[in-house]
């Protein structure tokens, strides 16, 4: 999983075992996350009749979540920073690993809406803790692509779990998939623990000339940016970008979460009721485009630090699929589609959270990414109750859909338009500044 990292400064080769321990560890780690928040998806079609969900039902099911979602993610990000971002993560992925197993014990509607709504409120501190982490451990030469590496966990599950959840469904109940699904966040918690360290000077690893590279390039980051408030949940807000960066987010993850939870339904549609294996296969090869996709554009925006770009192209490619999606017929071209727009909604991920680093200070980078996590990922509730809402009153998903692609235009005028360009601070250099935001 390790890239070939920016070149390092002239006095010589720099080590870089922090793409070998840091990276993986923290990726398999969201993987089982993203596994135990998606793997609804992959359920849903198959209750069989068992709760009597309605599609309104399944989208609030599978929405619900991100309500939760919201209420750790500025305690979390504080915590990380200022105590510890391992134990943080620690914690919660026990926490979320309980919330899941519980989701496959409910007997009623209700206790389902209940039990993932707990597994949001435990899983919604993990990412911008991550983010923290990575924050202490990569330079903002190289954030995008660690970032993006990192965030590879969200097509990899897809594309490793949805068949394994096929498969399972084939085997076993809707219920032990989901009982199972919790327990290896409780395994991987051992590996965590060994393997990160929330500084490289407390990693046992890590050697003494990257350790002071690190500390080098990190400093020289920090005194490239502007000035900036206390830290608080007020200064936080009272910067222009965050308010942007909140309303992107959101705009972006309502059609993002809409896509992602309602593909595996409009597979098993197009493929017509195929087993569960067989939608589970078929759903991950969407997922291996959006891996590709991620992973060149995060390249592309650290080779030329356009971030804005990297952010509003794939959205826009995006929003043209997802219209096309209601005009076409036959089960290929719509699958072609289908790939197209998980490959354009999932590839601005990495220079999307590069951008909190390069224009707000550390002292409120931590509330702010806890706050953009935290209103943007509401969209993951719209997304998904709206697409189910909709296919119940059209009796098609693609009506759903084709909204998506309005909000994905809103994300696309909002980060064209509301990032202005910054001028680098006295000790800033090209390559510290954010294009992205020009």
């Amino acid at each position: 999983m390790s890239p070939n990292p920016a070149a390092p400064p002239a006095t010589g080769a720099i080590p870089a075992q922090r793409w070998k321990y840091v990276i993986p560890v923290a990726a398999f780690m969201y993987m089982l996350a993203y596994l135990d928040r998606n793997n609804i998806s992959v359920v849903l079609p198959y209750l069989d009749g068992d709760l009597e969900l309605s599609g309104a039902d399944q989208g609030l099911v599978s929405g619900i979540f991100f309500i939760g979602y919201v209420f750790l993610q500025i305690p979390a990000a504080i915590l990380a920073q200022r105590w510890s971002a391992r134990k943080t993560v620690l914690i919660l992925m026990v926490a979320w690993g309980l919330a899941a197993m519980v989701c496959g014990l409910v007997q009623t509607k209700a206790q389902f809406y209940a039990a993932r709504l707990l597994l949001g409120f435990f899983e919604g501190g993990v990412w911008p803790a991550v983010l923290i982490l990575l924050a202490s451990w990569f330079p903002l030469r190289e954030r995008a692509r660690a970032n993006a590496l990192w965030m590879a966990c969200l097509p990899i599950s897809s594309i490793l779990m949805a068949p394994l959840s096929g498969v399972m469904l084939d085997h076993m109940s809707w219920r032990w998939v989901l009982i199972a699904q919790g327990v290896p966040p409780l395994v991987w918690g051992v590996v965590w623990w060994f393997a990160v360290a929330d500084r490289p000077d407390q990693a046992r690893w890590i050697s003494s000339a990257e350790a002071d590279h690190l500390r080098r390039e990190l400093a020289a980051d920090e005194a490239a940016k502007p000035a900036a408030g206390s830290g608080s949940y007020l200064s936080a807000i009272r910067q222009k970008s965050v308010l942007v960066l909140i309303a992107v987010y959101f705009f972006w993850i309502t059609g993002f979460y809409g896509f992602s939870l309602w593909l595996p339904s409009v597979i098993k549609t197009l493929s017509h009721d195929g087993s569960a294996t067989e939608v589970g296969l078929l759903t991950a090869i969407p997922f291996t485009a959006a891996l590709a996709a991620m992973v060149a554009c995060a390249a592309w925006s650290d080779r030329t630090g356009k971030r804005r770009q990297a952010v509003a192209l794939p959205l826009v490619v995006g929003i043209v699929a997802l219209l096309l999606g209601r005009t076409v017929d036959g089960a290929f071209l719509q699958m072609v589609l289908l790939c197209v727009v998980a490959a354009a909604v999932y590839a601005p991920y990495g220079p999307f959270w590069a951008i909190p680093g390069e224009l707000l200070r550390i002292e409120v980078v931590a509330v702010a990414m806890g706050l953009i996590n935290a209103l943007g990922n509401l969209g993951g509730f719209v997304g998904p109750y709206l697409v189910g809402w909709l296919t119940d009153v059209t009796g098609t998903s693609l009506t759903g859909f084709a909204v998506l692609a309005g909000f994905l235009a809103v994300a696309v005028a909002l980060v064209t338009l509301g990032l202005r360009p910054q001028a680098p601070g006295p000790a800033a250099t090209p390559a510290r500044t954010v294009e992205g935001a020009r």
